[in-house]
């Protein structure tokens, strides 16, 4: 499973980017968040859970 962020409803808080464990790190904020690195995703979650505005799922 990958993370996929909704950029409708991003509002680039970067709470994703700071939880993300992975190394790299999964995401890259700018106007939103980016998805850049999606094969170190650990399927962790954290990035889903501790999103404010729910822009983000784990999609196969």
């Amino acid at each position: 499973m990958k993370p996929v962020v909704n950029e409708e409803t991003c509002i680039a808080c970067g709470t994703c980017e700071s939880v993300c464990p992975a190394t790299p790190n999964v995401f890259e904020v700018g106007d939103y968040s980016k998805v850049i690195n999606p094969d170190a995703c650990t399927e962790c979650g954290e990035c889903v859970d501790s999103c404010p505005t729910d822009s983000i799922e784990l999609v196969n």
